[in-house]
C-alpha cells in the first residue's frame, strides 16, 4: 500500500489558539493540564489532571519520558494553546502504566500497589479502566492546555537533570545555603539544604567503585554534610537521628573527632550513658585539645546518671 494514503497516527484539532510560539529544544520544561478520553461515541473520560486538586503535568524534553507521544504533541503547540490530539493505539500502549503512576502518586504511600510484569499478568494494573485499556488497546484522545514553557536556562534544574560536574557545583552551593541558614538560626532550612546535598553526593557515589579515588573524594565531601545535619538534629533534640548521621560519618572517617563528640552528646541526650562516655573518651584520645571540653561533658554525664538513679529509686519505692 502507498504509505502516503495511510491515515496519520496523530490528528490535531485546535480548541483555543495560543498566545506565543516558543522554540523547543532538549531540556525545555513544559507544564500542562490534560484530559484523556476514549475515542468511543461517549468520549469516555479516563483521566483529568485538574481533578482532585492534582498538580499540572511537567515534562522535560529529551529525557525519554515513558509516553513519548506526549513529547511529540506538546512540541506542536504554542504557549496557552488548548488542543485535542487523537493518537493511534500503537503510540499509547504505555498509557495505562503512566496513568497508574500518576494516580498512585495521589495516594498515601502505604496504599500504593507495586506493579511488576508478574503482578500485571496475575492481578492486573490495579484500576479497572486501565486494565481494560491494557487488555484492549485503542486510540486515545488527549486534550492538552499548555500552561508554561521554560527553556533550560530559565529554570533551576532538578538534580536528575544535571551533569556530574553540575551536581558537584550544586552540592557546594547547597552547603553554603545550609551554613547561612544555620547562622540565621533557621534549622529547618539548614537541615533541608544539607539533606539535599547529601542525596546528590549519594547519587554520584553509586557510579563509582567503593574505595576507588573518585569514591573516596565523594565520601570526604559527604562527611561535613553529615556532621552539619547531625548538629541540626542535636539542637532539635532528635538524638537518634544525630547518632545515625554521626555513625555514618565515622564509617567514612573513623578518626573524625567532631563525629565522636557530637555522637557522644546525642547518646547523652538519649540517656545512653555508657556509649556517650566511650565516644567522649575516644574524642579526647584523638585530640588532646578537647580534654577540658570532654571533662565538662563527662561531669554533666555523671550528674545526669546520678539524677536518673535517684528517679529510678523513687519509682521502685512506690512499687512497695
Amino acid at each position: 500500500m502507498d504509505s502516503t494514503l495511510q491515515e496519520p497516527k496523530i490528528v490535531k484539532n485546535i480548541v483555543h489558539a495560543g498566545t506565543k510560539v516558543v522554540p523547543f529544544r532538549d531540556g525545555t520544561k513544559v507544564k500542562f493540564h490534560y484530559q484523556t478520553r476514549k475515542c468511543d461515541e461517549a468520549r469516555t473520560l479516563i483521566d483529568d489532571s485538574r481533578a482532585h486538586g492534582q498538580k499540572p503535568m511537567e515534562l522535560v524534553l529529551g529525557k525519554k519520558f515513558k509516553l513519548e507521544v506526549w513529547e511529540s504533541i506538546v512540541q506542536q503547540m504554542a504557549l496557552h494553546e488548548v488542543a485535542r490530539f487523537r493518537c493511534d493505539r500503537s503510540l499509547v500502549q504505555q498509557y495505562p502504566f503512566v496513568s497508574k503512576t500518576i494516580r498512585d502518586a495521589q495516594k498515601p504511600r502505604e496504599e500504593r500497589k507495586h506493579c511488576c510484569g508478574m503482578t500485571v499478568q496475575n492481578e492486573g494494573i490495579g484500576y479497572r479502566d486501565l486494565d481494560e485499556l491494557f487488555t484492549h488497546p485503542q486510540d486515545l484522545e488527549f486534550t492538552i492546555e499548555i500552561l508554561s514553557i521554560e527553556s533550560p536556562d530559565e529554570y533551576e534544574k532538578e538534580s536528575w537533570q544535571l551533569s556530574d560536574d553540575e551536581k558537584r557545583a550544586l552540592v557546594g552551593r547547597l552547603r553554603e545555603q545550609g551554613n547561612a541558614a544555620y547562622r540565621a538560626n533557621d534549622l529547618t532550612a539548614a537541615r533541608d539544604a544539607y539533606s539535599y546535598a547529601t542525596g546528590i553526593i549519594e547519587q554520584l557515589m553509586l557510579k563509582e567503585k567503593p574505595d576507588e579515588p573518585e569514591w573516596i573524594e565523594l565520601a570526604q565531601m559527604k562527611v561535613p554534610l553529615l556532621l552539619n545535619y547531625s548538629q541540626c538534629k542535636l539542637l532539635e533534640r532528635d538524638y537518634y537521628a544525630a547518632i545515625e548521621h554521626c555513625t555514618e560519618a565515622l564509617k567514612y572517617d573513623p578518626h573524625c573527632v567532631k563525629a565522636l563528640f557530637r555522637r557522644g552528646k546525642a547518646h547523652a541526650g538519649a540517656w545512653n550513658f555508657d556509649r556517650a562516655r566511650a565516644d567522649f573518651e575516644r574524642a579526647a584520645e584523638l585530640d588532646s585539645g578537647l580534654q577540658t571540653a570532654v571533662g565538662k561533658e563527662l561531669a554533666k554525664l555523671q550528674e545526669q546518671q546520678r539524677l536518673r538513679d535517684v528517679e529510678d529509686r523513687l519509682k521502685y519505692q512506690k512499687l512497695f
